[in-house]
């Protein structure tokens, strides 16, 4: 990774820059009116581009990656005002409970639980690409465009960058109502919210270890969203939840 700037960016955009490289730390490189794709061939790595509006994770070859909530925006109005959503019903969220979402990647899942809970309850996502846990966890905090309850459940999110498969582990038994996982389908589905994240993505997929940690760790249930064909829902023991003009289906595991 290495981090750049924006064409003609002022000196406070080059200090936040500089900032997030040595957090991160990778080098910090100037731009001087090279373009972005150019920068990762040459470097051979992917290029965190700091703007003053926002922050960009390019691979070189497509569209970048950058923080926006997507069908959250439109999933929390349908909450709002009164309507139903298959996650949240799937997972029989209500106000006051805890949401643990182990694969946070763009994070709309993660907003619709936090509306769904409210103000009483809790939603904490686990991301394993430290560059996305920080884009998306600053983009969580920063955004501003939507309804206050929507701008206000994404602001009580917890990100942690860390991996779901290790993280588990440290996490005391039935800490949360609900353990989430949404692993990157085995079958690739169009979508124009992932579809930036799949080269930053981690494709470590889920084991029977992982189930276990979560059962260990949910109060009430343990829920897998994937493609309808997926063998992860009888290998894994996830009772399969048939959806017939979906796509994507859910499993869960009921304690």
């Amino acid at each position: 990774m290495i981090v750049t700037t924006s064409q003609r960016a002022d000196a406070q955009v080059r200090a936040r820059a500089a900032a997030l490289a040595e957090q991160f730390g990778v080098p910090f490189i100037e731009r001087k009116k090279q373009p972005v794709n150019k920068l990762a061939a040459f470097y051979e790595c992917p290029v965190l581009l700091v703007s003053k509006e926002r922050l960009e994770l390019h691979d070189g070859s497509g569209t970048p990656f950058f923080f926006h909530p997507g069908s959250a925006m439109f999933r929390v109005k349908r909450l709002l005002a009164g309507g139903e959503d298959e996650l949240v019903n799937v997972c029989g969220l209500k106000s006051g409970m805890s949401f643990l979402d182990c694969t946070m990647g763009p994070a709309a899942d993660s907003i619709t639980a936090s509306a769904a809970v409210g103000e009483a309850g809790r939603v904490q996502s686990i991301e394993a690409n430290p560059f996305i846990a920080h884009i998306v966890g600053e983009g969580l905090g920063s955004w501003t465009d939507g309804p206050e309850p929507l701008l206000a459940a994404m602001k009580r999110i917890e990100v942690r960058p860390a991996d779901y498969h290790t993280y588990l582990k440290e996490v005391p038994d039935e800490s949360f109502d609900v353990v989430y996982f949404d692993p990157m389908f085995e079958t690739a589905v169009d979508s124009s919210g992932i579809a930036p994240l799949r080269s930053f993505a981690a494709y470590h997929d889920l084991t029977m270890e992982a189930v276990g940690e979560a059962k260990r760790v949910a109060r009430h249930r343990v829920v897998l969203k994937d493609h309808f064909r997926s063998q992860r829902f009888g290998e894994f023991g996830f009772t399969q939840h048939i959806r017939k003009t979906s796509k994507f289906h859910f499993g869960t595991i009921e304690k």
